[in-house]
């Protein structure tokens, strides 16, 4: 049996917990939109073509932002053609997927269905193939009132009231020459900066995202991100992370301790945004949005794309549509306490993709839609992780791992809302074949009782949840918890993530 504690230290917290750091993402990529979230003709569809089944789904997920077109997606993409009449749409041919888009969903239908769910967007422009002007094109059409050509013509589309859209990415991952329009560092900040400047003397309340590597591996990380901080410093406010992980030939243990990596990747990105800081004599602190993440078995995929022929154009093909286990599901948990644990400077995050595509939830056309294992710990962390990221000291023995060198075997994050009272905590067992006894000296707190303790887990590490069996990998209460006095103990299993609320009188 393992050990670890944990202490809180009411005197100092993290940050609050931020509602954004629940977002997911859609991209017009594989079946996310197109029989995922849209399917004109389903037995559940309202009258615009929008799953409710998928909708009701989403609401469980607790899901408040979610970004949108792409992705490599919008590289290539002319927003006009999603809006106005559908039978007039043009289709085109989108060569990030390799794939035919249909346009029939486009931007004033993801705000419908963004309103219906009271759901924040996030929306990114064209920096690959586009520049400053078509961003400013798009930003009129959505948020200028009336009285221009494109706000009118917003209204004519059926949309009086503008969308107000308040996040904006400036393109994605300009970083890779996958990319379409990849551009160096340099140039590429000296064109973010150009249509940053532009978009904020439109509207100066603005909120922009700069693009960062496209992940910690690229061999011009950190370069990059200093680089096109010194370019658009003064006219962005948040830059971003992406990262995906998988397990590697059977390398359970180092796949369990992913969040390790994660914790690295936002320190560094932080403090080199911190240095562009000092170096410029800029007071202001650029904030991280972490809006790509998730468990993706990206190897599998380029192997089947390597076998794909080049001449066949589907619409909506499947790509992607990884299924996901147990020990994903916990992995998935663990960067929700990574990124709770950085809210300081973590403050929006997209989880990619909402549906179909590594994604948490699986639909069939005209037919069932189903929560995969990794849905869970999202919504039970999203509907539980309230107030303010205290400060935590936690002691766990450690484990070697392949990749990541030795971590711990535990990892935790807790949080409390004042205004209620509710703690809630959150905990992972790496351990692949040890239960790990859990202690929380609480007693700073007061807590009075615990009111729901669950935990993710299964004898099978790699069971899944299928149209047929989706309820084989579910939450289920946690066994051998109990408070006494102002200390919580718990026997977690092994590959397994917890959550724990408690009331109390701190």
């Amino acid at each position: 049996m393992l050990n670890a504690s944990l202490h809180v230290d009411t005197t100092e917290s993290v940050a609050p917990v931020h509602r954004r750091t629940f977002g997911s993402f859609v991209e017009h990529m594989g079946r996310c939109v197109y029989t995922g979230i849209y399917e004109p003709g389903h037995p559940t569809a309202d009258a615009q073509g929008l799953r409710q089944d998928v909708a009701d789904l989403v609401r469980e997920l607790g899901v408040t932002t979610v970004r949108y077109p792409g992705g490599n997606f919008v590289s290539g993409y002319r927003w006009e053609d999603g809006v106005g009449p559908r039978d007039q749409r043009p289709v085109r041919r989108d060569l990030a997927w390799h794939s035919i888009e249909t346009n029939r969903f486009g931007l004033d239908e993801f705000m419908t269905w963004c309103q219906g769910l009271d759901i924040e967007p996030m929306m990114a422009v064209n920096l690959g193939t586009r520049g400053v002007q078509e961003a400013l094109d798009l930003l009129e059409y959505c948020n200028h009132p009336s009285g221009t050509h494109l706000s009118d013509q917003r209204i004519a589309n059926g949309h009086p009231d503008p969308h107000g859209i308040r996040m904006w990415c400036l393109g994605n991952e300009m970083d890779g020459p996958w990319q379409i329009g990849h551009l160096d560092a340099r140039a590429y900040g000296r064109k973010a900066a150009r249509t940053a400047r532009a978009m904020k003397m439109a509207d100066r309340d603005l909120e922009l995202v700069v693009c960062g590597s496209s992940g910690s591996t690229m061999p011009t990380f950190g370069a990059w991100e200093a680089t096109v901080l010194e370019e658009t410093y003064d006219a962005v406010d948040h830059i971003s992370l992406h990262a995906y992980y998988e397990e590697h030939e059977g390398d359970l243990g180092s796949f369990l301790a992913s969040a390790t990596d994660m914790d690295g990747f936002i320190d560094s990105v932080a403090a080199t945004a911190d240095a562009v800081g000092a170096k410029l004599r800029d007071p202001k602190r650029i904030q991280l949005s972490f809006d790509e993440w998730n468990v993706w078995y990206l190897s599998r995929h380029q192997a089947e794309a390597a076998l794909q022929p080049t001449d066949d154009w589907r619409v909506a093909p499947r790509v992607i549509e990884d299924r996901y286990n147990v020990a994903d599901a916990v992995v998935v948990g663990n960067l929700l306490i990574s990124l709770l644990r950085h809210s300081d400077r973590v403050t929006a995050a997209s989880q990619a993709q909402l549906a179909n595509v590594i994604a948490p939830i699986m639909t069939e056309p005209g037919g069932a839609a189903w929560r995969q294992t990794i849905f869970h710990p999202f919504a039970l962390t999203a509907r539980a992780a309230r107030g303010q990221v205290l400060r935590t000291h936690l002691n766990a023995p450690t484990y070697g791992t392949e990749r990541h060198g030795t971590v711990p075997v535990a990892d935790a994050v807790l949080t409390h809302s004042e205004e209620d009272g509710a703690t809630s905590l959150f905990v992972v067992n790496r351990s692949t074949d040890q239960a790990l006894t859990f202690d929380a000296d609480l007693n700073a707190l007061t807590p009075t009782a615990v009111t729901n303790a669950q935990t993710l887990t299964d004898d099978d590490p790699y069971a899944t949840n299928t149209m047929r069996v989706p309820d084989r990998v579910v939450p289920r209460p946690a066994k051998d918890v109990r408070l006494e006095g102002g200390r919580l103990t718990a026997v977690l299993p092994p590959v397994s993530w917890s959550v724990i609320t408690l009331a109390t009188r701190g």
